[in-house]
């Protein structure tokens, strides 16, 4: 198997894994769901260092993001915010958004079933990425992001709406 920390070009390609990982987003989002915490919309789930939080993600959850969602609509920096976090808050990558973004919420009477969520949904994770052999690189968003810059994978942002 493939466990190398380095990304490969299947990693980058979602087609051969695609279908897997939104099954595995549609459970997760259903378990949220269900589980019911409130979210205000307050933004503080994509302001990272404001929140002192880092998003961690694995290679196939980037390459689905760069893959499927809009180009961002703010400049990438050095992991203080998500770059597809709008002008009110927002976030407009929603749908290809990674497992650490549909865990996360700000709900205090969420915070133990969001830590015993993301351990078993990081483990179905792990386990998707050891059947298909593809590259775990479980690593902060923005260094993902900045890999894609210096390989010419990351969009330029989209007009700025602040």
């Amino acid at each position: 198997m493939n466990h190398s920390d380095a990304p490969n070009m299947t990693s980058r390609d979602p087609s051969r894994f695609r279908a897997a990982l939104h099954a595995l987003y549609d459970a997760l989002d259903a378990e949220v769901a269900r589980l019911g915490p409130v979210c205000q919309l307050s933004g503080r789930c994509c302001r990272f260092a404001e929140y002192d939080h880092t998003l961690f993600v694995s290679a196939p959850e980037v390459a689905l993001l760069l893959d499927e969602a809009p180009p961002p609509v703010r400049p990438l920096d050095d992991g203080a915010s998500c770059p597809w976090q709008d002008a009110a808050g927002r976030c407009v990558a929603r749908g290809a958004r990674p497992l650490g973004c549909r865990v996360y919420y700000c709900d205090p009477s969420y915070q133990a079933d969001a830590a015993e969520q993301s351990e078993v949904f990081i483990r179905r994770l792990k386990r998707l990425v050891e059947e298909d052999d593809l590259p775990w690189n479980y690593a902060p968003l923005h260094r993902h992001l900045h890999s894609a810059v210096a390989e010419g994978r990351f969009p330029k942002p989209g007009a700025i709406n602040e």
